[in-house]
């Protein structure tokens, strides 16, 4: 057989079409000129060399413009079209447009011996480009969903909707724009589709104008907001496309539908458990139970939930118990046509409960047809009360106050008198004190415990993941163990790299040495993660104001609010990026209103005082400050900041020293922290950084 009558080879292309608008009213001698200067430009593009060396890229010339077909890399065809619309616009005559598609193609080889291509991926393509007009940049929704993922491109793509193409058939498309490149006005096509559907409304007959008229106005307004959202683009972009990856699930708490109503920690245990066992499945994206947890009681349809978590499945379920009996019933919900992919009603006596937390894991992993790297174990039979004593003192171990955390060390202490072999109970005795830590206990009474019981629940299970973080704790705040700390985090990231608690450890651990951008990377990931938590969102903004990109921690911060407009850690996420920016009236609106609800100033409050040049005021809130720490416990490094701002040295160093002499758990962050920048030429603060473990990479 020869070669040009060889089968041909079917493979994803990554096409990317481009075509000269309004070509065909040019000279002749101008459409050869222009076509010269066209090719030129895509040749010496970086994308197309590249793939071109890498023998990764097929050049298919059209009539007007040309194809380039890649192979292997979603993101090439974007990259490539980006490079060419920054060059084009050096060359204002040539008014180009483009489409991207990744589809299937078939490589062959023609009677020339040339490699060539054909296929769906190429037509399609096609039919994306010429929905657009000059400057569009437009994208399937197939290889929107395949970059979306990352921040670099999710948010620059705007969902246009769909387009109708040839034979009737309809595209759905997305825009890529930024300030600099793209065109972000809606194409003319799908412009003049929505007005001829208005037109056609407007012309039916009078006894159906009630309904049409209606239909019609939401016509209107969806349209009217279409070129709304367009219009004000770049001041306030819509909602990027939501791309979730297809092996992805948020776990919701089980409904409590036992008569009495009593069970909420029992149904709250038993999801919080599958959402684990589901985590630890190498493949399978898990959102964090914060995030998941967020919409217990609010009534949110599983579209609507998963589209603020990003994912494409989600688990919900009830739960009945009566007596030693239980009833659970379950489904897993395909988000995008909200369809059933799996469900099931398990009826089994208490002690059968465990069985039916593996049997719901293992058909969720079957659904979603993942392979399973390492089967797992067999679940060694479990003391039953002793288990409900364990996830009453999980259900509390989720709250917030002092009070409910101690009630919740009191159940995890009795479900070990009950069994000592429960080593998770061991991992919340851990979690708890990490919690009470600084807020209501002294760290250096409280860390040591965090240390100790993580510590035994490894003994139990060395791959706990949680507990390999609560035990890096432990080790960074009493030993300033940094570089023993990470190397826990890393290996529970190894054994877990859904988790967000581990992601999020390690992104201030990385940050804390100066390693910026990776600790910043972490914390996107663990963002992702758990999209709704607002302490995560918080040492966000923290990270971005620490990496210097004022607007991004802007951004950060209004997301935050949205998720918990009350929530404050140490100090509003709004007043710290305000009070970075210079913004000082607004910071100081803000720092004000929160003095008067709680009746105590915080740091902030007083570093925005001394940036206004009102010392005294600055003075005034560090008395209070420094009558809270000799009263309760108050991080001394906090004082120390407003020391700092006052441009007061000494004093700043002293209280520096009293936070770590008190084991601080929040000290690592003052080596990178912009309010101390004016001490890293002290030398007494350099030797305070090498105390605590931390030798940063610009010394």
């Amino acid at each position: 057989m020869s070669a040009s009558e060889a089968e041909p080879q079917l493979q994803i292309g990554h096409v990317l079409i481009l075509d000269v608008v309004e070509y065909s009213k040019l000279l002749i001698d101008k459409q050869t000129a222009v076509m010269a200067e066209l090719n030129d430009i895509v040749r010496g593009t970086v994308r197309f060399r590249v793939a071109d060396a890498a023998d990764k890229l097929i050049r298919l010339p059209m009539g007007d413009g040309m194809a380039l077909v890649f192979f292997g890399d979603p993101e090439a065809a974007l990259e490539c079209a980006l490079e060419i619309a920054t060059e084009l616009k050096k060359h204002r005559e040539i008014q180009v447009r483009m489409g991207i598609h990744s589809g299937p193609v078939n490589k062959i080889v023609d009677l020339n011996e040339q490699p060539n291509v054909a296929g769906a991926g190429i037509d399609i393509a096609q039919r994306v480009m010429d929905c657009g007009d000059a400057g569009h940049i437009l994208l399937s929704k197939r290889i929107a969903y395949d970059l979306a993922p990352s921040p670099r491109w999710n948010a620059n793509l705007y969902e246009l909707g769909e387009c109708e193409v040839k034979h009737g058939q309809k595209i759905a498309l997305v825009n890529f724009c930024t300030e600099k490149i793209g065109n972000p006005d809606l194409p003319a096509k799908i412009k003049r589709a929505r007005e001829e559907v208005l037109a056609h409304a407007r012309r039916s007959t009078w006894w159906k104008r009630g309904t049409v008229a209606a239909a019609a106005l939401l016509l209107l307004l969806a349209f009217a907001g279409g070129i709304f959202l367009y219009r004000r683009h770049f001041a306030e972009p819509p909602p990027s496309v939501s791309a979730p990856p297809e092996k992805s699930i948020a776990v919701l708490p089980f409904v409590d539908l036992s008569q009495a109503r009593d069970q909420e920690y029992f149904c709250d245990g038993i999801s919080e458990e599958i959402l684990d066992a589901l985590a630890k499945v190498d493949g399978l994206r898990v959102v964090a139970r914060t995030s998941s947890f967020s919409f217990k009681g609010k009534g949110a349809d599983a579209n609507e939930i998963a589209r603020k978590l990003n994912v494409a499945t989600v688990l919900e379920g009830s739960l009945r118990r009566d007596g030693d009996r239980i009833r659970i019933t379950t489904q897993l919900i395909n988000a995008r046509d909200g369809f059933h992919i799996w469900s099931e009603t398990f009826e089994r006596e208490l002690k059968g409960v465990f069985a039916v937390q593996d049997e719901i894991t293992r058909a969720i992993v079957d659904a979603l047809k993942i392979k399973l790297a390492v089967a797992p174990r067999p679940r060694m039979q479990q003391n039953t009360e002793a288990y409900d004593l364990y996830l009453q003192g999980l259900y509390f171990s989720n709250k917030s106050s002092e009070a409910e955390l101690r009630k919740s060390l009191d159940f995890f202490q009795r479900a070990l008198e009950k069994d000592p072999r429960l080593g998770r109970a061991w991992t919340g005795i851990a979690k708890d004190w990490d919690w009470l830590a600084d807020a209501f206990v002294r760290p250096a009474e409280a860390y040591p415990n965090v240390e100790r019981a993580a510590g035994k629940a490894l003994a139990f299970n060395e791959r706990d993941a949680e507990a390999l973080c609560y035990l890096a704790e432990g080790k960074r705040v009493m030993a300033w163990n940094v570089k023993g700390s990470a190397a826990d985090v890393k290996r529970a990231l190894e054994i877990d790299p859904n988790s967000a608690v581990a992601h999020f450890t390690m992104a201030l651990l990385q940050s804390s040495q100066g390693h910026l951008d990776e600790g910043l990377a972490h914390m996107k990931t663990a963002v992702r993660l758990d999209p709704l938590s607002p302490i995560i969102g918080t040492f966000e903004v923290a990270l971005y104001v620490t990496n210097d990109r004022l607007d991004d921690a802007f951004a950060a911060a209004k997301r935050t609010m949205e998720i918990d407009p009350d929530y404050v850690y140490f100090e509003p996420n709004l007043a710290l990026v305000y009070r970075e920016q210079g913004k000082l009236k607004e910071a100081l609106e803000i720092y004000s209103r929160l003095e008067n609800a709680r009746h105590q100033p915080t740091a902030g409050l007083g570093i925005t005082y001394a940036k206004l040049k009102r010392p005294d005021d600055a003075r005034k809130v560090l008395r209070q400050l420094i009558d809270l720490a000799n009263t309760k416990y108050f991080p001394g490094e906090q004082i120390a900041s407003v020391y700092v701002a006052l441009g007061d040295k000494d004093e700043a160093i002293h209280w520096i020293e009293r936070a770590i002499a008190e084991h601080s758990g929040s000290i690592h962050s003052i080596p990178q922290a912009r309010e101390f920048r004016p001490l890293h030429s002290d030398p007494r603060f350099v030797e305070l950084e090498r105390r605590i473990g931390i030798d940063r990479p610009d010394r």
